[in-house]
């Protein structure tokens, strides 16, 4: 019965493999909150966001949203619903993803059946590497030098040193280059036909999303992706003229039927879609694995940076990111 059914939240401490920087700071760690929601007949279903603070959101606030949203996941609010309880973002996509995963156990069935879509397959998903010296860069890409896609930090120093240490390193491997929005239109245009020379497939947010109308009209070489520009679908009308593609990751969206929202609409827009991911468990990632099948670019692999992951977690093999078994998620 709906109304029995009780939600929760705790947060945990992931400690990653190494240091990770991007351009906005380094992190040492994945904090992580784990919504659970339960109904009388003891099924459970779980999901797990990751508190933003280049979003405003941090652990504590996270965690009060969710309990913001208590009495109305007991008295058996709808995922559709939950879109007008809460905002996109974190918050939302914990409680949402573990509403699709307290459905799937009430059903009997896999999330991607809910949702009439393919059973997802294995795919390629990018590996990435950290900011750090040319000589560090490389020692990373020597590391990864099997993975068949890599994904690119950086901010606005040092763009060819690092990107050059890391083709000579792994000189067979795709390349997609993330600035994180540490670029100017001056550094872009300058650094065109060097992208290209060294294969670079796609660039990521390079220049901040509160200037991102510079890029209107720009003919660019290599497919720009929005990321810090694109939340939710609604942002979308914006961006036509100014990316070429756009990243959903569902901590943005605010959870996995917001991301299938984002994802149909990019779609009939024109735009490419990259599927993507902050730095978590393979329970946060478990339900982004339904976008794999329509991305260009999968880039899902957050449980690989941690020291070790939740079990049972994501099986990687190969370069590749497997869908979830539903003892995990789904």
């Amino acid at each position: 019965m709906a109304g029995a059914r009780r939600l929760s939240a705790v947060d945990q401490g992931w400690p990653l493999a190494r240091p990770f920087a991007i351009s906005r700071g380094v992190k040492t760690e994945a904090r992580v909150v784990v919504c659970e929601v339960e109904d009388a007949d003891g099924h459970a279903g779980r999901g797990e966001c990751v508190p933003y603070a280049h979003y405003g959101e941090t652990v504590d606030s996270v965690i009060h949203q969710i309990g913001e949203v208590a009495d109305a996941v007991a008295e058996g609010i709808s995922r559709r619903g939950l879109l007008d309880a809460l905002p996109p973002g974190a918050a939302r996509n914990a409680v949402d993803c573990a509403l699709w995963d307290l459905e799937c156990k009430q059903a009997g069935k896999r999330a991607w059946e809910l949702a009439g879509l393919p059973e997802p397959v294995p795919a390629v998903t990018a590996e990435t590497i950290g900011i750090a010296s040319p000589q560090e860069m490389a020692t990373q890409a020597r590391r990864l030098a099997k993975a068949p896609l890599l994904k690119i930090k950086l901010d606005g120093a040092d763009v060819r040193a690092r990107l050059g240490a890391v083709r000579d390193a792994a000189p067979e491997a795709r390349l997609v280059v993330d600035p994180n929005e540490g670029w100017d239109l001056h550094r872009l245009e300058n650094l065109a036909s060097f992208l290209v020379d060294i294969g670079v497939e796609m660039l990521e947010q390079p220049v901040p999303a509160h200037g991102d109308d510079i890029l209107r009209g720009l003919s660019y070489p290599v497919p720009i992706c929005a990321d810090e520009s694109c939340h939710t679908a609604r942002d979308l009308d914006r961006l036509v003229g100014l990316y070429d593609m756009v990243n959903v990751k569902l901590d943005k969206t605010g959870g996995l039927t917001a991301a299938l929202d984002l994802a149909d609409a990019a779609l009939e827009r024109g735009f490419g879609l990259m599927v993507g991911c902050m730095v978590a468990t393979s329970l946060a990632m478990a339900p982004a694995t339904l976008l794999m099948g329509r991305a260009r670019v999968v880039d899902l692999d957050g449980p690989l940076l941690l020291r070790e992951d939740r079990v049972p977690g994501l099986a990687f093999s190969g370069g590749r990111i497997h869908p979830p078994e539903p003892d995990l998620w789904g």
